[in-house]
């Protein structure tokens, strides 16, 4: 696990029955990848109006483990697990923090893209070279 970042669920993230509601889960997932890109100094807003890129999800999958619940605290991680020129997976997991439970497993394809023509672009460099040495 390269990086963790905390998340406590609100109510409003919860369904009738007081558990997260299962898109939410992903919510916690781009909040933490977002994070985790400005740690390693990278504003997306700034790629985009600087570097005419952005990152957009390809794909997305997740195996739900164990419910988290309303007040719940939380580790969301994020791990490069392999990368082209253009896309990237990162593998992130959603643990309870006080007792370190594994609650769902995701998997996210990311594919670096052109802001104008919305086609694939390389992924810079020092991006993937900070993401993947990251601790």
């Amino acid at each position: 696990m390269n990086y963790r970042f905390p998340v406590r669920v609100y109510y409003e993230d919860t369904d009738a029955a007081g558990i997260v509601y299962y898109a939410n889960y992903f919510r916690f997932m781009e909040r933490a990848r977002t994070e985790w890109l400005r740690d390693l100094g990278f504003e997306q807003d700034v790629l985009r109006d600087e570097h005419g890129i952005v990152f957009v999800v390809r794909s997305a999958r997740a195996d739900y483990l164990q419910p988290a619940r309303f007040n719940d605290l939380l580790w969301v991680t994020g791990e490069v697990r392999g990368h082209s020129r253009t896309a990237m997976t990162i593998g992130q997991d959603i643990l309870r923090q006080d007792d370190e439970k594994l609650l769902c497993r995701g998997e996210i394809g990311i594919v670096c893209v052109n802001i104008d023509s919305f086609r694939p672009a390389p992924i810079p460099g020092i991006i993937l070279e900070k993401l993947k040495h990251a601790d």
